[in-house]
C-alpha cells in the first residue's frame, strides 16, 4: 500500500478496551504533515542545542511538575486508552515518568560533562584527548501501546536534555496519551520545533522518518521483533542508527529454598499486571520439583481471588486487553498448548456483562512444554505457563531455549546463589525475588540480548544513547616544527620507531636500554626544518 492510500482515513477513533465506549477523535497527520514537522525541528535543534544546560533543565522539570499536578486525570486517560487499572497507570507510568524526569534532569550535567581521556602510552606525552557526547540532532521515536507514557519519557527527557529535537509518534490505539505528552510539552513552554507528536499509520511512519535524504538522526522504536528488523532495514538504506527493544519471553526461576509466597505474588504482579502486557512480565514459570506441589497450589488460590474488569472505584486487579489482535494470538496459543497436552490450573471468570469489552481471562497452565507456542513466543497477554524441573540447571537450559532475551528472575533465599544462576540467563535484565521492577527505576539500564532488540535506555547507557561521541586531541607543543613519524621519511625514523617498540616491551634491560636510545635520536626531528 502506498503512503497515499494510507490516509484514506482522516481521524483515529478513540476507544475504551475496558467498556467499548469512543472517548474522543484523533486527526491523522500527512506524510507531508510529517515532513515539515521534520523541517521544524531541524531548524529548531541548533538553537535548542546551544541554550545552556540549565535552562534545558528547567523546561523539563516544568514536565515533571506537570505529571505531579495532573497525576490523577493522567492516569485516567491511560487507563482509558489501554484498559489498565488506574492503579496501574500510576504505579507504573505516572510515578515512574516523574522519577525518570527528576533523574534525567540531575544528572544530565554529569552525563555530558567533558571526559579526559588518560594517554596510554608515553608515545603521546604531548597529547591531551577529551570525550565530548554531542547531541545526534533531530531524534524519531515510535512508541508503543501498552506503556504509552511510561516507555516514551524514558526517551523523550534524555533526548531533550542532551539537545536533540525530538518527533514522537505514538501507537494508534493510545492517541488520548500521546495528546496528553503533547499538552505537557506545551505546558512545559518549550519552544516551537523542540518537541512534535505525530499521528502516523506506523509502516508510513518509518517511511517517512527513514525517507532517503530527509530523515531522522537517529530513531527509537519499541515494538514486535518483525516490524524491529523491518525498521532496522529500512535505517540501513542511509545508516541511521536505531535502537530497538523488541519484546521478551521471559523466565521465572523457583529454587527450591524459595519464599514461596512471595515467588507466588510476584509471579501474579510481573506475570499479570497491565493484563499480562508488559514485554519485562513473566511469562514462563520453571519450578524445582521439590517445591512445585506448593507453588502451584499457592498461585492457584491467588489466581481464583483476582478481580478481572472495568476499573470503575478501583475494585479491580486486572484490567482489559489494549487489542482484540492481541486476544485472537492468546487463544491461538492457549488452544495449541491444550491440544498438545496442557491443562488449566486456574482461571477468572469475567463478568458476562463485560462480553462486549476486550477482556481474556487470566489463564494459569501447567503440564506445558517447550513444543507448545506458549513457551516458545511472546505471549503478551494474561496467561502464565508453569513448568516443573528436576534441577536449576535444567530450569537455566529451557530458560534460555529462547529466540529472545529482555529480562529473567531467580526465587531463592540464598542470593548469592540466585546471583550467579541469574547472571547465567542470557538477557539483558536480571532480577533477584522480583521482577520486571526495574523499568521503573530510571538509574538502571533496561533493554536485551537476542532479539530483544539492540540498545539500552534507563541510566547513563541510555542517555549515552542520546549522543555521540566526540573526540578532540589537542597538542602540548604547538611550537613543534612536525611529529616525531612525519615525512621526510629515512632509516634513522625506522630505527628509531622500533627503538620504541623495544624501550616499551622489550624482555630485557639492555634492549630497552638500546631502544631508548634509538628512540632519543627522533626528538630533534619534531624541532628541525
Amino acid at each position: 500500500m502506498s503512503i497515499s492510500q494510507a490516509f484514506d482515513a482522516q481521524q483515529t477513533v478513540c476507544a475504551n478496551p475496558a467498556t467499548g465506549e469512543v472517548t474522543g477523535y484523533s486527526p491523522i497527520n500527512t506524510p507531508e504533515e510529517a515532513r515539515e514537522a521534520l523541517r521544524r525541528a531541524q531548524a529548531a535543534q541548533p538553537v535548542w542545542a546551544a541554550l545552556p544546560l540549565a535552562e534545558r533543565m528547567s523546561y523539563l522539570l516544568r514536565l515533571r511538575d506537570d505529571l505531579v499536578d495532573h497525576a490523577d486525570a493522567i492516569s485516567a486517560t491511560i487507563s482509558q486508552d489501554v484498559g489498565k487499572t488506574r492503579i496501574e497507570a500510576l504505579a507504573t507510568e505516572v510515578l515512574p515518568s516523574a522519577l525518570a524526569t527528576d533523574y534525567y534532569a540531575k544528572n544530565a550535567r554529569r552525563f555530558l560533562k567533558p571526559r579526559k581521556i588518560r594517554n596510554g602510552s608515553l608515545l603521546f606525552l604531548n597529547k591531551r584527548s577529551r570525550l565530548y557526547r554531542i547531541p545526534f540532532g533531530v531524534i524519531g521515536i515510535i512508541a508503543p501501546w501498552n506503556y504509552p507514557l511510561g516507555i516514551p519519557i524514558h526517551e523523550i527527557v534524555p533526548a531533550l536534555l542532551a539537545g536533540n529535537t525530538v518527533i514522537f509518534k505514538t501507537a494508534p490505539e493510545t492517541q488520548k496519551v500521546g495528546r496528553v505528552i503533547e499538552r505537557m510539552m506545551q505546558a512545559a513552554r518549550l519552544p516551537e520545533g523542540v518537541f512534535t507528536h505525530l499521528n502516523l499509520p506506523g509502516a508510513v511512519a518509518g517511511e517517512v522518518l527513514l525517507e532517503p535524504g530527509h530523515h531522522v538522526d537517529k530513531l527509537f522504536f519499541t515494538g514486535s521483533v518483525p516490524v524491529g528488523k523491518l525498521l532496522m532495514a529500512r535505517a540501513a538504506e542511509t545508516l541511521t542508527p536505531v535502537s530497538l527493544e523488541l519484546g521478551g519471553n521471559d523466565a521465572m526461576l523457583v529454587c527450591p529454598d524459595a519464599n514461596l509466597e512471595r515467588a507466588v505474588n510476584g509471579a501474579i504482579w510481573a506475570g499479570l499486571q497491565n493484563s499480562g502486557q508488559s514485554c519485562g512480565g513473566v511469562e514462563r514459570i520453571y519450578v524445582h520439583q521439590e517445591v512445585y506441589g506448593p507453588f502451584t497450589q499457592r498461585l492457584k488460590e491467588r489466581v481464583e481471588t483476582l478481580r478481572q474488569g472495568p476499573d470503575v472505584q478501583h475494585n479491580v486487579d486486572i484490567g482489559a486487553m489494549c487489542t482484540e489482535r492481541q486476544i485472537r494470538t492468546i487463544q491461538r496459543q492457549v488452544d495449541d498448548a491444550l491440544t498438545k497436552g496442557a491443562a488449566i490450573l486456574a482461571r477468572v471468570t469475567i463478568d458476562p456483562a463485560h462480553a462486549h469489552a476486550q477482556f481474556y481471562p487470566v489463564t494459569v497452565l501447567i503440564n506445558v512444554d517447550h513444543r507448545m507456542e506458549l513457551m516458545r513466543q511472546e505471549t503478551f497477554g494474561p496467561v502464565l505457563g508453569v513448568m516443573k524441573v528436576r534441577d536449576m540447571q535444567e530450569a537455566l537450559e529451557l530458560a534460555n531455549d529462547s529466540s529472545l532475551g529482555l529480562t529473567g528472575s531467580v526465587w531463592s533465599n540464598n542470593t548469592s546463589a540466585a546471583v550467579a544462576l541469574g547472571r547465567r540467563i542470557q538477557a539483558g535484565v536480571i532480577t533477584i525475588n522480583d521482577h520486571l521492577l526495574t523499568h521503573g527505576m530510571a538509574e538502571t539500564p533496561w533493554g536485551g540480548f537476542k532479539e530483544s532488540g539492540i540498545g539500552r535506555s534507563h541510566g547513563k547507557p541510555g542517555f549515552d544513547e542520546m549522543t555521540q561521541p566526540q573526540v578532540v586531541t589537542t597538542e602540548l607543543l604547538p611550537f613543534a616544527r612536525r611529529n616525531l613519524f612525519w615525512h621526510p621519511y629515512d632509516a634513522t625514523l625506522y630505527a628509531g620507531l622500533k627503538g620504541a617498540l623495544q624501550l616499551l616491551y622489550g624482555h630485557k634491560f639492555g634492549e630497552r636500554w638500546r631502544g631508548l636510545l634509538s628512540f632519543a635520536k627522533l626528538i630533534p626531528r619534531m624541532f628541525s626544518y
